[in-house]
């Protein structure tokens, strides 16, 4: 036996080791109940991320399913078009026709947050607009947009398709077109 073992502990000792004894067994119970939360908050995260996965899902489903209802009076139209031009309709009210479609169709994507991209006559915004050419003109400022090639869109801001355009340019210069005459 070691001296300190065979020395008798004094009572002072023994109720401070029963003190220790007592504070660690609430620290380790500390322990399990903070560890036994860890656990429920990390399943009920897991539980949130799956419910969230599954309603962003179902609202993709349904915003297409509300688009789609939307484009089914664009379908009749066309039907109705498809039947009126085999019986013999002329072409002028085969346009008035296309366009009141085209004012359907229109209206169905701007309820859904889908607008044109506005280009003719604006600065050029590479964010918006992809240029398909540059043409000298005076007709605009340079750098501005000549010509819509095609429309651009955009879904709540977010673009969906540039606008496919022609800047202007600045205009040519008619002294720098002729060769220089001065004997070089």
């Amino acid at each position: 036996m070691t001296e300190e073992e065979s020395v008798p502990a004094t009572p002072q000792e023994a109720a401070d080791g029963a003190e220790l004894e007592t504070r660690l067994a609430q620290a380790e119970a500390r322990a399990q109940d903070n560890w036994d939360k860890l656990l429920r908050a990390n399943a009920e995260l897991d539980n949130v991320r799956k419910r969230a996965a599954r309603d962003v899902e179902q609202a993709r489903k349904m915003g297409v399913e509300r688009l789609a209802g939307e484009l089914l009076a664009v379908v009749d139209s066309l039907e109705m078009g498809l039947e009126a031009g085999a019986g013999g309709a002329s072409a002028e009210s085969l346009i008035e026709g296309k366009k009141a479609i085209l004012r359907l169709l229109v209206g169905a994507l701007e309820k859904f947050g889908v607008g044109a991209v506005d280009a003719t006559g604006q600065p050029f915004d590479p964010q918006l607009h992809e240029a398909l050419g540059v043409q000298p003109t005076t007709a605009a400022e340079p750098g501005a947009v000549l010509a819509v090639i095609q429309k651009g869109y955009q879904l709540h801001g977010r673009l969906l398709r540039p606008a496919r355009v022609i800047v202007a340019g600045a205009p040519a210069d008619p002294a720098a077109a002729t060769p220089d005459d001065s004997g070089a």
